[in-house]
């Protein structure tokens, strides 16, 4: 009896080591990095984004976070970086959209205005289902972004502007009215575009900076590193 008991015993021990192999051998597999770069009509015209996000989903639900670029970029730029992926390892799920004329995008009228420029990018929103994002914005994608945070700035978790375009067009009342809480980047030795967003910007009542040393317009670029440090703390504190 005794000697039917060690066995039963040393089975159960080897089945259920089997088992916890099994376990981390399924998460290994499941665990999976997708990344899909896909297209959607908006508005009447094409606009491709590329989506990142690891499957399974963490318990807890994290931020979507979506990216804008500069004049000179496109969506990949940010898939170069290693900016999506990051984020995506840390439970985000990231969106890189490819503004109208950029990328494989198709160039549009529809966005030669202000208003029809927040109109895109609330369809855009809608049509991905995103709801209350992280918004990333740099430069030229400014023409976007700060016309519709002061117009739909709730529906935004939170707004992260790199030395965007187009600050001084608006007064200090419009920008006081916002209650996104704000993290504005910049390079230090951006004495153009960073020194005169950030002066409007700073009219945001709920809002901290980041001076990244060193570096100049396109800051992220030249500092990705405490460029990630500086995004993932301030999502961090939005959880």
């Amino acid at each position: 009896m005794p000697e039917q008991l060690d066995q039963v015993v040393s089975e159960q021990t080897a089945l259920g080591e089997a088992l916890a192999s099994l376990s981390e051998e399924l998460q290994r597999l499941t665990m999976a990095l997708i990344r899909n770069r896909l297209g959607l009509l908006v508005l009447g015209v094409l606009v491709t984004f590329v989506l990142y996000l690891l499957l399974p989903a963490i318990q807890h639900e994290r931020l979507e976070v979506v990216f804008l670029h500069g004049q000179a970029f496109t969506s990949k730029t940010w898939e170069d970086l290693g900016t999506l992926t990051l984020l995506s390892e840390e439970g985000y799920r990231s969106i890189a959209i490819d503004l109208p004329g950029y990328g494989n995008s198709l160039p549009s009228d529809a966005v030669s205005t202000e208003q029809g420029r927040v109109a895109f990018l609330q369809h855009v929103l809608k049509e991905l289902g995103i709801q209350r994002p992280v918004l990333i914005s740099p430069s030229m994608s400014g023409r976007y972004s700060i016309p519709f945070v002061l117009v739909h700035g709730a529906q935004l978790k939170g707004f992260v502007p790199i030395a965007p375009v187009g600050t001084q067009d608006y007064t200090a009342q419009q920008y006081q009215q916002v209650q996104t809480p704000t993290l504005i980047i910049y390079g230090e030795r951006d004495t153009g575009l960073g020194a005169q967003s950030l002066q409007s910007l700073q009219q945001l009542p709920k809002h901290k900076a980041v001076a990244l040393p060193d570096a100049g317009h396109a800051c992220y670029l030249e500092k990705p590193r405490e460029f990630h440090e500086a995004l993932l703390a301030f999502l961090g504190e939005l959880q």
